[in-house]
C-alpha cells in the first residue's frame, strides 16, 4: 500500500543519484536547512532523527537550492560578456552583409528584354577619372605608344577640347587629361582595352572641323588623335576604290588620285578629314549630283569600345551578306566605334568642267530658280546659295580677288563632255532668267573657273572675318528640308534672322533642300542667337525636313532627335549606343543622352 504523499520513482531515482552538499557551506543552503526545520512534520531539528519525508523533503530543497545558485552564477557570467557577444555578433552581420554586396554586383544582371531604351530607365555612367587611375592609364599608354606620343602638355589639351568656329561652347571642366597619338588599328585596340578596363571616357579626334561639339571631352577621360594615321593604303584603280587612314584629308586624297584621273566626290569644308567625314555623315557641294558620304564608303575597320576590332564587310560594289555595319558606323560621330581604316568608292574625273554665278533681287526668287533646275532635271554637278550678307561679307573680307554683286546669288557648277557643260549652262541661264536673274556670268577657262568658285570656299571665314572683336563667337548651323519647301523656310529664316538684330547670312547646297546659317553675336546675345537656331529648327522638322543635312548632331542638335523622329525611335538608337558601348566610355553625350537632363536643360520645344 502506497505511502501518503509518497514520491513518484523518477523523483526519488533523481534524488538517489544527487551530490548532496554540506547545508553550512552557503548561506542559501543554511537558509534551506531552516526552512527543512520549519517543514519538519514531526518538528524535531534536523540531525539523525528526522524522518524519512523530512530527509526526503531536505534533499529535494537542496537540489533546488543548489540549481538556483547555478542559475545566478550563469546569470552574471552572461552579464559581464553580453557586450563582446554583441559586438562579436553585429560584426559578423556585418561582414556577411558585405560579403553578400559584393557578390551580388559581381553577378551577371539579368539582361533586359525591352527593345529600346528609355532616357527614364537610363542608369548615369561611373567613369574613373581619378588622378591615380588616370596617371596609371598615362604609364599604359606610353608602353604602347611611347612617351612622345601621349601629351598632358596644356595647348595639346585646350586645342582638343574646341574650336573658335564650334557651336557649342565648352567650359573649363570639358578637358582632356592626355592626348594620345596612335600609328596603327592594333595601337588602337590597345589604347582601347586600357581604358575599358579602367572606365576611362574616351573621345576620338581627326581634323577638328565640326561644328556641332562632336568632339568635346564632356566627361574628361583621354582623346586619341589620329593625326599619325594619315596614309592611303592602297589604290585598287582598276577596282576604282582606295583603302586610306582616318587622318587623310580630302583635298590630298583627291591630289593624288587626280594623278590617276580620279577622284573622290565628297567635298565638306578645307581642313576635313576621312575620319570625321566619315563620323559625321557629311557632304559638301557636290552632294546634289554625287550624293553624300554614306554612297561612298565600301567597307570600315573599326576598334569597338573594349577594344575589339572588327571589319565591316568585303570591297566589292554591291553586297546583301548580314547586316549593313558600314552605314550604321557613318554617321555616329564616334559615339560606337573607333575608325582605323575606310575602304572608299571613288569615281573618274569629268571631262569637262565650269561655273557659272546669277544674282536675284530676293532670296525667294534665288530659290524659285533652285527649284526649277532640280525640277527640270537639269544634270548639273552643284547648286550653291549665297545671300546678301553672305556676299557682302566676301567682298569686305577681301578673301577673293574679284568684286561681287551684294545680292541673294547662285553659284553652279557644272560637268561632263564639252557639249554637254555647255548645253547645261544654256538650259540654267534660260532657267535663272525666267525667275528674275539680275546677272549670269559663267567661267570660260579653268582660271576664271576657280576664281568664280572660291567665293562659295570662303563663306565661312569670311563671315568670321566680320566679327567686331575676338569674343565674338560664330555659330553655324544646318536643316534641311524637301526641295518643294526651301523656298518657304529660307524666305522665313532670312526674315525672322533680320528681326534679330544679328549679322547672319545663308549659305548652302540647296540642290538636295539643305542650306546654312551662319550668325555672329557676343556672350549677352547668346539667348538671342539659340532662340533664332530654336525657331529655324523647329520651322524644318515642322515642313517634314530634319534638324541636320549634314553637321551632323553632336551636342547641339541631340535633342531635337525626339521631335524629328519619334521618342521610340531615339530609344533604340540608345539602346544600339549601350549595346556597343555598355560603359559609355566613347564620345559620351553625343546623338543620344546617356542620362537625364538637368532641369531648365533642354528648351522647350
Amino acid at each position: 500500500m502506497a505511502l501518503p504523499h509518497a514520491p513518484s520513482r523518477a523523483l526519488l531515482f533523481a534524488l538517489r543519484n544527487s551530490t548532496r552538499a554540506p547545508l553550512s557551506k552557503t548561506p542559501c543552503l543554511r537558509l534551506a536547512g531552516r526552512q527543512l526545520r520549519w517543514e519538519s512534520t514531526e518538528q524535531k531539528p534536523p540531525g539523525n532523527g528526522k524522518s524519512f519525508k523530512g530527509q526526503l523533503y531536505e534533499s529535494t530543497a537542496v537540489r533546488l537550492a543548489r540549481e538556483r545558485q547555478e542559475q545566478e552564477r550563469f546569470s552574471e557570467v552572461r552579464k559581464d560578456s553580453s557586450g563582446g557577444w554583441y559586438m562579436a555578433t553585429s560584426f559578423v552581420l556585418f561582414t556577411v552583409g558585405i560579403g553578400g554586396y559584393y557578390l551580388g554586383t559581381q553577378k551577371a544582371q539579368t539582361p533586359s528584354s525591352a527593345s529600346t531604351v528609355p532616357l527614364s530607365a537610363t542608369i548615369p555612367p561611373k567613369h574613373d577619372i581619378s588622378g591615380s587611375n588616370m596617371e596609371a592609364a598615362w604609364t599604359d599608354f606610353v608602353e604602347i605608344v611611347g612617351k612622345d606620343n601621349v601629351s598632358t602638355l596644356e595647348t595639346d589639351l585646350t586645342h582638343h577640347s574646341g574650336s573658335e568656329w564650334s557651336t557649342h561652347i565648352h567650359d573649363d571642366t570639358e578637358k582632356p587629361f592626355l592626348v594620345v597619338y596612335p600609328g596603327s588599328t592594333e595601337e588602337v585596340s590597345a589604347i582601347m582595352k586600357v581604358c575599358h578596363r579602367r572606365k576611362i571616357p574616351v573621345t576620338g579626334y581627326s581634323g577638328g572641323t565640326s561644328l556641332e561639339g562632336h568632339f568635346a571631352p564632356t566627361r574628361g577621360g583621354i582623346c586619341v588623335d589620329f593625326g599619325h594615321m594619315d596614309k592611303i593604303l592602297t589604290l585598287h584603280k582598276d577596282d576604282m576604290d582606295v583603302v586610306v587612314q582616318p587622318a587623310v584629308g580630302w583635298e590630298l586624297l583627291n591630289e593624288e588620285l587626280g594623278k590617276e584621273n580620279l577622284f573622290f566626290p565628297p567635298d565638306p569644308g578645307p581642313g576635313a578629314m576621312i575620319g570625321g567625314m566619315v563620323g559625321t555623315g557629311c557632304s559638301g557641294t557636290n552632294s546634289y549630283r554625287y550624293g553624300t558620304m554614306r554612297e561612298w564608303v565600301l567597307s570600315l575597320t573599326v576598334v569597338l569600345a573594349d577594344g575589339t576590332i572588327i571589319k565591316t564587310r568585303q570591297r566589292p560594289r554591291k553586297s546583301s551578306a548580314g547586316y549593313d555595319l558600314t552605314k550604321m558606323f557613318i554617321g555616329s560621330e564616334g559615339t560606337l566605334g573607333l575608325v582605323t581604316e575606310a575602304t572608299l568608292k571613288v569615281t573618274t574625273k569629268p571631262n569637262t568642267t565650269s561655273v557659272a554665278v546669277c544674282s536675284f533681287a530676293s532670296v525667294r526668287q534665288a530659290a524659285d530658280c533652285v527649284a526649277k533646275v532640280v525640277n527640270e532635271g537639269v544634270p548639273i554637278a552643284a547648286i550653291e546659295i549665297l545671300d546678301g550678307n553672305q556676299m557682302k561679307s566676301i567682298n569686305a573680307a577681301g578673301m577673293t580677288e574679284k568684286s561681287w554683286t551684294e545680292a541673294p546669288t547662285l553659284f553652279f557648277k557644272f560637268a561632263g563632255t564639252p557639249s554637254a557643260v555647255k548645253e547645261q549652262i544654256g538650259m540654267v541661264q534660260k532657267l535663272a532668267k525666267s525667275t528674275g536673274s539680275k546677272t549670269f556670268e559663267f567661267a570660260k577657262n579653268a582660271s576664271e573657273q576657280a576664281e568664280l568658285w572660291s567665293a562659295r570656299k570662303e563663306a565661312l571665314w569670311s563671315v568670321m572675318a566680320m566679327r567686331e572683336n575676338d569674343t565674338d563667337h560664330v555659330w553655324t548651323g544646318d536643316v534641311a528640308v524637301p526641295i518643294s519647301r526651301l523656298p518657304d523656310i529660307i524666305e522665313e529664316t532670312q526674315a525672322d534672322m533680320a528681326k534679330s538684330g544679328l549679322f547672319a547670312a545663308i549659305v548652302g547646297h540647296v540642290g538636295d533642300g539643305n542650306f546654312h546659317t551662319i550668325l555672329l553675336y557676343n556672350d549677352k546675345q547668346r539667348k538671342l542667337a539659340e532662340e533664332l537656331v530654336h525657331r529655324m529648327v523647329v520651322r524644318a522638322v515642322e515642313m517634314e525636313g530634319t534638324v541636320t543635312g549634314e553637321h551632323g548632331v553632336g551636342l547641339v542638335k541631340r535633342d531635337y532627335l525626339n521631335h524629328e523622329l519619334g521618342e521610340t525611335t531615339v530609344d533604340a538608337m540608345r539602346k544600339l549606343k549601350l549595346t556597343f558601348d555598355p560603359l559609355c566610355i566613347l564620345n559620351a553625350d553625343k546623338v543620344v543622352r546617356i542620362q537625364k537632363p538637368k532641369p531648365g536643360e533642354v528648351q522647350p520645344w
